[in-house]
């Protein structure tokens, strides 16, 4: 008998991702790839209904609010989606015995801290963004025992618009940029966080909080510089650093995610240089 697997938040990055690599795949798993206009998760009946009426034995959450300016804005916005929508989910999957797969974010932290966050660090948000996925987290903590929150962070593919997408964009049309150097974090490709996404499924390891990111750390400048070096060295001259705070909304200038827990049941680790080489590849 084939495990069901939904997929919320289908036509993000990661949604994609997992589609592209796991839509068909070997192992008898049944995906079912749900954009916001066909389940939107913050619809509490729409939510219970769908899952009273179809077997799913695991609920990976892909959707969510990540316009971190504009969660300052609306940040009802970004807690109907972020939190209070992920509660619907936690409740639905309470009743009828699903497991979820919650994606989370760096955001959580307040980038204080001087070395990479382990699962055991005490969140503390400093913007609407990353206060509107901390409560979406102690939602499911809450209410469920059966889950795996993922934290991750500068989530970037070949989908959809991301940093990488925009940086080959703008060297492509000749725009000279200037990149932030005050905050440091870790790039992850989401085709690696889909393939331990795949690994919990496959291999039901403790449940619990997890910290996933690619190998290495840098900061915005040093992705860019990365990127345009993988892509076109020759456009390196279009990019330039910016020293100090970046205007809007706050963020954690050091966020880097320790994943010492998850390497304990999942060993693989892609450097940086490597993911965004495969990335770029794939466009």
């Amino acid at each position: 008998m084939s495990l069901k697997v939904l997929v919320t938040g289908a036509n993000g990055q990661l949604g994609k991702t997992l589609q592209k690599l796991y839509k068909e795949n070997e192992d008898n798993i049944k995906f079912t790839f749900a954009t916001k206009k066909e389940l939107d998760i913050t619809d509490a009946q729409q939510i219970q209904k769908y899952f009273s009426n179809n077997k799913v034995d695991y609920c990976i959450n892909c959707a969510a609010f990540t316009n971190v300016e504009q969660a300052e804005k609306t940040p009802d916005i970004a807690l109907s989606i972020n939190a209070e929508a992920v509660k619907n989910l936690a409740k639905a999957c309470k009743k009828v015995n699903t497991i979820l797969i919650h994606i989370s974010t760096d955001y959580v932290f307040d980038g204080e801290k001087e070395s990479p966050y382990t699962e055991l660090d005490p969140p503390n948000p400093i913007n609407e963004y990353g206060k509107s996925k901390l409560l979406g987290e102690q939602y499911i903590q809450e209410i469920l025992k059966q889950y795996f929150i993922i934290r991750t962070s500068w989530l970037y593919s070949n989908f959809k618009k991301n940093f990488l997408k925009t940086i080959i964009k703008n060297i492509n049309d000749n725009i000279a940029l200037k990149i932030t150097t005050s905050q440091v974090g870790s790039p992850t490709s989401t085709y690696n966080l889909a393939k331990f996404i795949y690994f919990l499924i496959n291999s039901k390891p403790g449940f619990g909080l997890y910290h996933f990111t690619d190998k290495g750390e840098v900061t915005w400048y040093g992705f860019a510089k990365t990127i345009v070096n993988k892509y076109d060295k020759s456009k390196i001259k279009l990019i330039s650093p910016i020293n100090g705070k970046v205007s809007g909304a706050r963020r954690p200038n050091y966020s880097s995610l320790n994943n010492n827990k998850r390497l304990k049941i999942f060993r693989s680790e892609v450097l940086l240089d490597n993911a965004i080489k495969e990335t770029i590849s794939l466009l």
